[in-house]
């Protein structure tokens, strides 16, 4: 038996004629009202009116913050994130990671209906805690928050007590907790608030003689690869590195033929002794904002922010920065991986010089994405950050007003992909990069998409290759030029142009 895909599959003469019925059960309006509005919608009239839009969001590029809490803790070995809300927020979130990983996400919810937003939360959660212990045996349950526990004031920090006083939970379980309104704030916030949450745990019975190492936080990242080629590169410089929520082992484990609750993670042996490292490296400015505070202030301890390693110079001064702190240079390995991905990009360089890109993404993958296309001579001519704010527009345009390919360029904070749909019509451009949902942006605009960013769900395996360092570098360099020299040959398909050696 062959099983069709959709597409084919909804070609049948049976789909097709129930399609027709529905249709005629809708009462669409006339073909050629849709043709025209849809051309209208093209319009640079449409377009003023798109930008002046308020009170309506179209398909932000952004998710909640108890997702990016969820990432975070999937980075801890033993841990089981437990969501003090309702079965389908958390399934939401499980169906989110998992579409873009292709692996199994455990969570568990407390399970809040309607009774719980009118009597509160409270027994929902002892309740769950009591179970998903007694169930799974986890090493540390890290506790977050959807909407309605924040809405009705659930107080997470009374709560654990209460499972503690009780017995309902063993006072040497580690549970860790973060408030994550869903209604503020986007996915990094909440990875940046449960990291914070996880971090509060360590200086009790944690401190002691400073070690040799150092904590790398990779923030709200979702290629497996980064986090393998981090270490890679850490090993190669003999640097003893604890990598802080690292989900390479836990969302890119290999198929044993069954299946494990936990795998991978930072070890908790190494969470509780990583206040006594040398410093600290956050890879992104904008997920580690309430972590890093917490570093300086309440550990008392060195807190850096490097850039993302994403390009040669970027790459350069997170290394840098590494050797500053530990003393270890950078290997004759790395050195010459820098020369390839230098080689790389000058051979591709001549592709990419002057095209015009638009970019969609997070604050901090952007800033790496837009350092890396000026190095390579390209024109980042729209950059729209849905969950950016005025501190990342000021960081983007002091970037971008050091090349001369930044000075066409332009930042949008607080917009969403119906706003670059516009953009993208007014000023078209060579190359759009950004997530599976920008395809709908690909296919109506019929600008070229290289998919970066999270979610992937529509492609297979891309989060598997790093990005960042000078790996990542020669990454980026293939799929861009490559995607730019398929566009080239699509369009030189009947000409004389169609060459074989570019």
């Amino acid at each position: 038996m062959i099983v069709k895909d959709h597409n084919e599959l909804f070609n049948d003469t049976a789909y097709v004629e129930q399609f027709e019925r529905k249709r005629e059960f809708e009462n669409p309006p006339p073909a050629g009202d849709v043709q025209k509005t849809a051309q209208w919608s093209a319009s640079a009239e449409y377009m003023e009116k798109n930008f002046k839009r308020e009170a309506l969001v179209i398909n932000p590029a952004k998710a909640c913050q108890p997702l990016g809490a969820m990432l975070c803790a999937l980075g801890f070995e033993n841990t089981l994130n437990f969501v003090q809300g309702s079965q389908g927020c958390v399934s939401y979130f499980r169906s989110h990671l998992s579409r873009h990983f292709k692996e199994p996400v455990a969570a568990v919810s407390s399970s809040m209906t309607e009774d719980s937003a009118v009597f509160g939360g409270v027994n929902n959660m002892l309740e769950g805690l009591e179970n998903a212990y007694t169930l799974y045996k986890p090493g540390m349950i890290a506790v977050s928050t959807t909407c309605m526990a924040e809405v009705i004031g659930d107080d997470l920090n009374s709560f654990i007590k209460t499972a503690v006083e009780k017995g309902i939970v063993p006072q040497t379980l580690d549970i860790p907790f973060a408030h994550t309104p869903s209604f503020v704030g986007s996915h990094i916030t909440g990875y940046d608030n449960m990291m914070k949450g996880i971090l509060s745990g360590v200086k009790a019975g944690g401190k002691a003689a400073p070690s040799n190492s150092i904590n790398i936080i990779p923030g709200f990242d979702t290629y497996t690869g980064n986090y393998v080629e981090l270490k890679r590169l850490m090993n190669l410089m003999g640097v003893n590195a604890t990598v802080l929520a690292d989900i390479s082992g836990t969302l890119d484990s290999p198929n044993t033929g069954r299946y494990q609750l936990y795998t991978g993670g930072t070890p908790l042996s190494a969470l509780k002794d990583s206040i006594n490292a040398l410093s600290t490296v956050a890879l992104q400015k904008y997920s580690t904002v309430k972590t890093g505070e917490f570093i300086k202030t309440v550990w008392g301890k060195d807190f850096q922010i490097a850039p993302v390693p994403i390009g040669i110079e970027n790459t350069d001064e997170f290394l840098d920065m590494v050797t500053a702190v530990t003393g270890k240079p950078v290997s004759s390995e790395i050195e010459n991986e820098r020369g390839r991905a230098v080689d790389a990009m000058i051979d591709s360089h001549p592709y990419v010089h002057g095209k015009r890109f638009a970019l969609v993404g997070d604050p901090d993958l952007l800033m790496g994405l837009l350092s890396f296309i000026l190095e390579m001579g390209g024109r980042p001519v729209h950059i729209l950050c849905t969950n950016g704010d005025a501190a990342f527009v000021k960081d983007a345009e002091a970037l971008l007003s050091r090349s001369q390919f930044g000075k066409d360029s332009t930042v949008h904070v607080g917009k969403d992909m119906w706003h670059l749909r516009s953009l993208l019509f007014a000023e078209p451009v060579d190359l759009l990069i950004g997530n599976s949902y920008a395809k709908s942006l690909w296919r109506d605009t019929n600008t070229p998409l290289l998919r970066i960013g999270f979610p992937l769900f529509d492609r297979h395996h891309l989060h598997r290759y790093p990005i960042i360092g000078y790996q990542g570098a020669i990454n980026l360099t293939n799929w861009i030029v490559n995607t730019l020299l398929d566009e080239m040959d699509r369009k030189a398909m009947f000409t004389q142009s169609f060459d074989v050696i570019r």
